[in-house]
Order: structure tokens, then C-alpha cells, then sequence
């Protein structure tokens, strides 16, 4: 059986398991305050070209659950569109903390600007949650990314409404190396409040990298991480994961995600070859929902592994292919045969 399931499936890059094999008898401070998370956090302001608070965290869930409730009031809430994942991914982590998840209809996975002003215009007395923030994912749930203007129109509007940014980096390496993106990692310092850079799906054992731009957010940030439980004491771990993906003129993490890019290219590329539609369109990262018909679907379930996204009104599915860092030429081509 060959797992189109999802890019986390692996362990890790051999690049990194070698370091944590060479760390593994070295002595570190605990909690985030060794030498090799200090030095992967330089090596991520680098590319920002600004000054920046990097905290890394063990998971995306505990990610996207921190930086929102720490930036909230007890009454506002957090804005996204309805295909978001704090809204269909992560079982009420959000509402858990306190804050209420609003939703506007998505535009090929994104939230728009007309969304964001409709959400905030619907909520106009205090007996309402109070909209604080927008929050997004790049790439998004159907594997689409957002342009620069884009996500400066979302800025735009943010900042006349007062509201926070928030990006989902988990597939961030994908989207940056995306044929039709335009963005850097210095661009999202400059229109995000904060983003985190995803590594659990892109190569790494497990851990984000939560960037902190807005000044206002920073203070304090390392009481709201302990309280939620997301500093463990060996997070040097983690440090060493993002030194490996960082190092160096060219990072290894953009070299992964261009892998697992290009290896979904090829499938999107015979999918089209061969006629099959698309539920969301491919947009050069690493997931893909071709659309596929109940007799081709149990064929492919034979000896494929990968997730039904919807069934469909004409008696078709929607599935989901993801390919990683380690989808290697061969798994491709044996899907591309069953195709």
C-alpha cells in the first residue's frame, strides 16, 4: 500500500535525525533557551530581514490555539473563512479556549476581503463577540495560495477595522514554492501580525516555528506558552530540527517542500492528460482533489491510501492526494499507471 494520505507519514529527513544523533549526548538548556533554538531563530529573522520573536512549538493545533487566545479578549473572537481549519480541523480547540471561530464563505479555500467586512459588519454591539482577528492558512485546506495582493487587500482592510492577522504556515514551505506564488517570508513579516512556519508537514519530527512581528503581541508571549502546555522541557528538540531546515544560503526547508511540489506537479499533470476534473483546482502545491468515479475509486483503494474528501451530487468523489518530502519517483509513477 502507497500513502498519498498526507506528508507526515515519515519520520524526518535524514539530515535531521543525523543532528539529533549527533546533539544526543550534549547538554541543553530546557524550555526553549538553548543555543541551537537561538541560532534557528536568527537564521529565520535572516530571511525576514526584520526583527521578530520566533517561539517553537510542538504542533499546529497547539499553535493556532495559542497565538489566538493570547491575543484575544475573553469576548472577541477570531474570523476566518468557512473551510478554515480552526473551523473543520481541530474539534473545537479554538471555541475550547473561550473564543468563538466566525465564518464567511470561502473563495477557493480563501477568505476575501468582502468576507472579513461582512463578518465585522454583522457584529456591531456588545452583545455580540467582537471580531479581533483574521486568520488564515497559506496554503489553505483545498491547497490554494494567496498572491500578494491578496493578502495585502486582507491587510488593508484589517487595518481599517482594527483587526489582528494571524497566517497557518503548516504547509507554508509549500506555498512559498508554488509556481503561482509571489510571496516571501519577508513579505508575510511585513502584512502579518503573526504566522508561524509549519515543520511537522514538511520534513521535520514534529514542530512550528510561531513568528511574533506586532511589538504589542511579544511581551509576556512565554507565560501564554507555558500556560497552555506548549513548552516542553526538551525543546531544544525542536531548536535543532529548525537549525537543520534553516542553515545555510539555501535551506534545506524550501528544498523539501519544492520536492513535494514537484512530485504532485507530475500527478496533477496526468490527471489532466487523462481527463479527470478537478473539485479544487491545482495550484502548484502539494495537495490535490481530482475527482473520480466510484468504480475508479475502489480500484485506487486497492493499493493506494489517501482521503475522501466529499461525495459529490453526480455520484463522483472528491479524494485528496498529498505527496511529501519522501514521495519518491516510483510511488509516483505507480499512481500515475493506475490513473
Amino acid at each position: 500500500m502507497i500513502s498519498f494520505r498526507n506528508d507526515y507519514s515519515e519520520v524526518a529527513h535524514p539530515r535531521i535525525l543525523e543532528k539529533l544523533l549527533e546533539c544526543a549526548h550534549t547538554q541543553n538548556n530546557g524550555y526553549g533557551l538553548d543555543v541551537h533554538s537561538a541560532v534557528a531563530a536568527d537564521s529565520i529573522r535572516r530571511l525576514l530581514g526584520r526583527d521578530a520573536d520566533v517561539h517553537f512549538i510542538p504542533g499546529g493545533t497547539q499553535t493556532n490555539l495559542l497565538a489566538i487566545s493570547a491575543c484575544l479578549r475573553p469576548f472577541e473572537c477570531v474570523l476566518t473563512c468557512d473551510t478554515g481549519h480552526i473551523n473543520v480541523h481541530e474539534t473545537g480547540a479554538i471555541e475550547g479556549t473561550g473564543h468563538k471561530v466566525v465564518t464567511a464563505p470561502h473563495v477557493d479555500g480563501k477568505i476575501t476581503p468582502d468576507g472579513v467586512r461582512a463578518m465585522f459588519d454583522a457584529h456591531e454591539s456588545e452583545h455580540m463577540v467582537k471580531p479581533r482577528m483574521v486568520y488564515l492558512s497559506d496554503s489553505t485546506e483545498l491547497g490554494t495560495v494567496y498572491t500578494k495582493a491578496e493578502l495585502t487587500a486582507i491587510r488593508k482592510v484589517c487595518d481599517e477595522l482594527g483587526l489582528l492577522l494571524f497566517l497557518d504556515g503548516a504547509r507554508l514551505g509549500s506555498a512559498l514554492c508554488s509556481a503561482q506564488n509571489d510571496l516571501t517570508l519577508a513579505d508575510l513579516a511585513e502584512l502579518c501580525d503573526l504566522f508561524y512556519i509549519g515543520g511537522t508537514k514538511n520534513g521535520a519530527l514534529f514542530g512550528e516555528a510561531l513568528v511574533i512581528v506586532s511589538d504589542a503581541l511579544k511581551p509576556d508571549f512565554r507565560y501564554m506558552i507555558k500556560n497552555r502546555g506548549a513548552m516542553p522541557a526538551k525543546g531544544f528538540v525542536t531548536g535543532i530540527q529548525f537549525e537543520v531546515l534553516f542553515e545555510g544560503d539555501s535551506p534545506l526547508y524550501f528544498e523539501l517542500a519544492d520536492r513535494a511540489n514537484r512530485q504532485a506537479n507530475k500527478i496533477a499533470a496526468a490527471l489532466t492528460a487523462r481527463g479527470y476534473g478537478f473539485y479544487a483546482a491545482p495550484s502548484g502545491t502539494n495537495q490535490l482533489f481530482p475527482t473520480v468515479t466510484a468504480e475508479k475509486l475502489a480500484q485506487l483503494q486497492r493499493d493506494f491510501a489517501f482521503n475522501i474528501e466529499k461525495s459529490l451530487d453526480d455520484g463522483r468523489f472528491a479524494i485528496r492526494f498529498v505527496t511529501s518530502w519522501a514521495t519518491t519517483d516510483e510511488m509516483v509513477d505507480a499512481l500515475i499507471a493506475a490513473l
